[in-house]
C-alpha cells in the first residue's frame, strides 16, 4: 500500500495565486509571489507565523468545477475560496504527508483546509456544504523562493 501512496507520476500546474491582504478584504490576484520559510506567501496577511501549519493554502482547480456543479452555477471564482494557490492536474489529497515543490519552493503538506462559515456568504446558500471535502490542503514552507503562474507542481521523491 505504501508503494501505491508514494507513486505519483502526475505533475500539476500552478494556475492562480492569491493573497488575503486584510480581514474580509478582496483577494489580491498575483502573477508571481515570494514564499519564505516561516512566513508563507509574503503578501498574505497570515504570513510571518513560523509556528503555523497553515502557511500556504492550496486547492485543486478541478474541485472548483465540482463545487460550482453542486451549487448549480457555471463557475466559481478562485478568489471567492480564499486559498493562496490553485493548482490543476495533480490530486492534492495524494500529497498528504508528502513533500512537494512548486518551482524551487519546497512545501510539506500539514493537513486539510476545511471551509469556514464565510463560504456561505461568499458562495451563497449551501456554499459551505458544497465545499466540504473539496477545501484543499494546508502546507508549511521548507525552502524559500519565487513561484509564478505556470510553474510545475510535483512530488519530491
Amino acid at each position: 500500500m505504501q508503494q501505491l501512496l508514494n507513486t505519483l507520476p502526475q505533475q500539476g500546474e500552478l494556475v492562480w495565486i492569491g493573497a488575503r491582504t486584510a480581514r474580509n478584504e478582496a483577494m489580491l490576484e498575483l502573477n508571481q509571489a515570494d514564499v519564505k520559510v516561516g512566513e508563507g506567501l509574503v503578501q498574505d496577511r497570515f504570513s510571518g507565523n513560523a509556528e503555523s501549519k497553515r502557511q500556504i493554502t492550496l486547492i485543486q482547480q478541478e474541485h472548483l468545477m465540482a463545487m460550482a456543479s453542486l451549487l448549480h452555477r457555471d463557475s466559481i471564482a478562485a478568489s471567492d475560496l480564499r486559498r493562496n494557490l490553485v493548482v490543476s492536474g495533480i490530486n492534492l489529497l495524494a500529497l498528504k504527508g508528502q513533500t512537494f515543490c512548486i518551482n524551487a519552493v519546497v512545501l510539506q503538506t500539514t493537513g486539510l483546509c476545511h471551509p469556514c462559515t464565510k463560504m456561505e456568504r461568499l458562495l451563497g446558500p449551501g456554499g459551505y456544504n458544497a465545499m466540504r471535502g473539496h477545501g484543499g490542503i494546508t502546507a508549511k514552507v521548507l525552502t524559500s523562493g519565487v513561484i509564478k503562474l505556470g510553474d510545475t507542481v510535483k512530488l519530491i521523491d
